[in-house]
């Protein structure tokens, strides 16, 4: 991969990451509006998807039965997307200084197939390197609920079902994940309590983003 433009001085690259349930989107739409009433160009995505070929493989990986892929090729296919997903959305987006907010990222693959699933840390790492390398995001909010409640309201909503067909025993080991996840990485992760008022809750991410990304050219 080219990685000779990377995005670090140009836009702001945010992730929202967390188990099902944890209300993911609708703090995504609430940051986005923000950040556009603010006057700042907002460029909303998500994985696996966000670019027309990254899309075509997320049918791949989110109908199906729960062991449709072998853990490898479940990593390979999210790769293949996220590839994509930066090649043609973030990066571009970034580097005309618009901030990108994707629901999902790298991290997502670490928790579920590298932690919580058969994967291991070591093959995801190495996959990330590969692809993300210096790319990665400024700042990942971690929407933290208890497991059972955010199974509960992942199947009330619908939707894709893959991956919250495997349980809450598996809903529990993701959640650990993304915990240890934001431990090693505390310069870049923002663990924010996802019970509460909607509103609260929101308040509490326009803090973070404004004072993680307070040193960015763009003034956030």
């Amino acid at each position: 991969m080219d990685h000779s433009t990377t995005k670090k001085d140009l836009g702001a690259f945010i992730t929202f990451e967390g188990g099902d349930g944890v209300g993911k989107s609708t703090q995504i739409k609430l940051l986005t509006e923000y950040l556009r009433q603010s006057g700042y160009e907002v460029v909303l995505t998500r994985e696996p998807g966000g670019s027309p070929g990254a899309e075509l493989i997320r049918k791949l990986l989110v109908e199906g039965p729960a062991d449709r892929w072998s853990p490898l090729a479940d990593a390979l296919l999210l790769y293949a997307a996220r590839e994509d997903h930066l090649e043609r959305t973030i990066k571009p987006a970034l580097k005309r200084g618009a901030i990108v907010i994707s629901d999902r990222f790298a991290d997502s693959t670490m928790a579920y197939q590298g932690i919580a699933g058969a994967l291991g840390r070591d093959k995801a790492r190495a996959l990330y390197d590969l692809v993300v390398a210096d790319d990665g995001p400024d700042l990942t909010i971690i929407l933290d609920t208890p497991s059972e409640e955010g199974l509960r309201r992942a199947v009330t909503r619908g939707g894709d079902q893959r991956y919250e067909s495997k349980g809450s025993g598996f809903q529990t080991r993701v959640r650990e994940a993304y915990l240890e996840i934001a431990a090693s990485d505390p310069a870049r992760c923002v663990v924010i309590n996802a019970i509460g008022e909607i509103d609260d809750i929101a308040r509490k991410i326009t803090a973070a983003v404004r004072e993680r990304l307070a040193h960015k050219d763009n003034g956030l």
